[in-house]
């Protein structure tokens, strides 16, 4: 697979890489090692630059009790987060490394997880937090335990990557070109893009996109509405099978860009969701290029891609009209999660 996270076996890594140099002060040298050696045949997702260690995770499915966590655990299957470091460098990989986390969580039926954490640890910590974990407790050596069930909060980060359809808000169809379809949604990455490389960029890794348009219906769009992302057809093929329906969001936000009082303003806002460049934002700010902005959270892929004609025929789509938006009836949203195969999991119902 192209993508710069892949999973390697622990083994392969080299223990002297300078990466591992903080988990060994936390956790002691010998202690550490030891870890290492004895996981050196299972596998950790890692982003690496040559022999540069940039993120390193690694999962254990754990169905045990414990009575180094206060309070304790009883027995039963978890998911363990059980090492998880990034080195900061600003493309936001944390929400990456997350949304790998939450999504095996649900597919893989797990009702919990949890991950240990030194109160020094403040960043991961915020991230955790952000994203649906609170404080279960404390283990023997001082560290934070920090969880996560299924529990709905109605909170569309803490229930991330869940989208709730128990609501009375709207369903929507989005669409984006080609060209930015994958480096915006990169688990969305179609059979025909394997040569596509997933790269380590900000507006790949962050689970909050931001999407620009002069497209006037958008203003239908209200926080906690649910989005089909629709990727338009490549040049020179038929829409009627190279353009799919491949992606699930939840709307954060819609503004118009007339309500940002500054450039500065406007630019933090965009942050590090949006493909454009600082250089292209400045541009569209001058020229007033684009009147509205859409906040989406990057929930899930859908599991099968839906070409326009079965969109057309089986969801019920109509053929006319713009299809750069459209709103989507309950039924139709309910068609779609079915022939796309999503996993019930992500749904809230």
């Amino acid at each position: 697979m192209n993508d710069v996270i892949q999973k390697i076996k622990i083994g392969a890594l080299s223990v002297e890489n300078p990466f591992f140099d903080s988990l060994r002060k936390a956790y002691g040298n010998e202690k550490f090692d030891i870890w290492l050696q004895k996981k050196s045949e299972e596998e950790a997702y890692v982003l690496k630059e040559e022999d540069r260690i940039l993120g390193f995770l690694y999962l254990k499915d754990e169905r045990e009790s414990s009575q180094e966590i206060i309070p304790n655990f009883d027995f039963k299957r978890r998911l363990k987060i059980g090492t998880f470091k990034i080195d900061a460098h600003g493309t936001v990989l944390g929400q990456r490394f997350l949304s790998i986390i939450l999504r095996k969580m649900l597919n893989e039926d797990y009702n919990f997880t949890y991950v240990t954490l030194f109160k020094e640890q403040t960043g991961l910590i915020s991230l955790f937090e952000k994203f649906g974990f609170k404080l279960w407790g404390y283990k023997s050596n001082g560290e934070l335990v920090l969880y996560k069930d299924l529990v709905v909060s109605g909170d569309i980060y803490k229930d991330f990557p869940r989208i709730n359809v128990s609501n009375q808000n709207r369903r929507h169809l989005l669409s984006i070109k080609p060209e930015h379809h994958t480096k915006l949604f990169p688990s969305s990455r179609l059979n025909t893009e394997k040569n596509h490389v997933i790269e380590d960029l900000s507006f790949t890794n962050t689970s909050e996109k931001v999407y620009l348009t002069n497209i006037g219906d958008v203003q239908n769009m209200f926080p906690g509405d649910s989005v089909v992302i629709y990727r338009t057809r490549e040049e020179g093929k038929a829409a009627e099978y190279s353009a799919v329906a491949s992606s699930l969001c939840t709307v954060v936000e819609m503004r118009k860009t007339s309500t940002f009082n500054s450039l500065e303003e406007f630019l933090l806002y965009c942050g590090k969701g949006t493909i454009f460049s600082r250089e292209d934002l400045i541009n569209y700010w001058q020229n007033k290029s684009f009147r509205y902005i859409i906040k989406l959270l990057y929930n899930v892929p859908l599991n099968k891609r839906i070409i326009r004609k079965n969109l057309i025929e089986k969801v019920g789509i109509e053929r006319v009209g713009y299809w750069g938006y459209k709103l989507l009836s309950d039924g139709q949203f309910q068609k779609i999660l079915e022939i796309g195969e999503v996993n019930e999991s992500f749904i809230i119902n």
